[in-house]
């Protein structure tokens, strides 16, 4: 295993809710530290540094106080494994770091997708004003208009303030990608499922939905999507993964507007790199 360089730590005084200094990490570039022989249970712990495993490894306890059964990879369906998932099977496909979509013509490749609800619960919230009352609305103006409510728990503003000055900096003009974009938090289930969507928890931002398509609209069914032709800039993709966010647009159910903030996916895809 190659260890990369040590952590690159942001200071930034950005304007979120307010103007304060935060702190933002760069998921591609952290050491990565083996503790077990797990690489999705240490992806947890260095991503969530309140969680915590029991000494047989098969709990998982966050803040101390909400347990929950690690559980195991079945031989299921992969319609089952999306719509009642163990916390182990999130990490069933491992997301591809390189900017290259071919391995998402698999039938179900959807690393992210795979999400265990009460993972989610409980290191964000299980109940829509709780999610609320922690958004913060996060833009930043090189990029224009557009503004983003997310939560500022564990940290999900701060990264995303860090992610959009990253991209700021870049001169490039990426305008368009943040005009009319579909937006932050939204409480609701993922179309056609009772599935929370994890716009839900705060951590999820789309960018211009006519920029990134989506596989529902593209009238395919599920496990048969296809070709996705895609818009949106690698440096993009590249910036936001750093800082934490996965692409839909590496999935097989492509969801090319949208990043979600995953950095425990980003840390497994690292470890499991040969």
């Amino acid at each position: 295993m190659n260890f990369l360089p040590l952590a690159l730590v942001l200071w930034l005084s950005l304007t979120v809710a307010s103007a304060v200094a935060c702190e933002a990490m760069r998921f591609t570039e952290i050491p990565i530290v083996r503790m077990s022989a797990s690489p999705a249970k240490d992806a947890v712990r260095l991503a969530y540094p309140q969680s915590r495993f029991s000494t047989d490894g098969r709990t998982l306890t966050l803040d101390g106080q909400h347990w929950l059964d690690w559980g195991e990879v079945r031989s299921v369906v992969p319609e089952e494994m999306l719509e009642t998932p163990t916390v182990a099977e999130q990490f069933r496909y491992i997301y591809p770091l390189e900017f290259d979509l071919r391995q998402r013509e698999e039938a179900f490749f959807d690393p992210g997708r795979i999400r265990n609800h009460g993972f989610f619960s409980t290191l964000y919230f299980a109940e829509e004003a709780s999610s609320r009352r922690s958004l913060v609305s996060v833009r930043h103006e090189g990029l224009g208009n557009a503004s983003f409510q997310v939560t500022s728990r564990n940290n999900v503003s701060c990264q995303l303030a860090a992610a959009l000055a990253a991209l700021a900096d870049m001169k490039q003009d990426f305008s368009p990608f943040f005009r009319e974009v579909g937006g932050g938090f939204f409480w609701r289930k993922v179309s056609g499922t009772d599935r929370l969507s994890p716009h839900s928890f705060g951590i999820a931002i789309d960018l211009n939905p006519r920029l990134g398509g989506y596989w529902l609209w593209s009238g395919a069914r599920p496990g048969k999507v296809g070709r996705y032709d895609n818009h949106i800039p690698e440096a993009i993709v590249r910036t936001m993964e750093s800082f934490g966010f996965i692409w839909g647009g590496k999935w097989h159910h492509y969801d090319g507007m949208h990043f979600e903030y995953r950095p425990e996916i980003i840390i497994h895809a690292r470890m499991m790199k040969p």
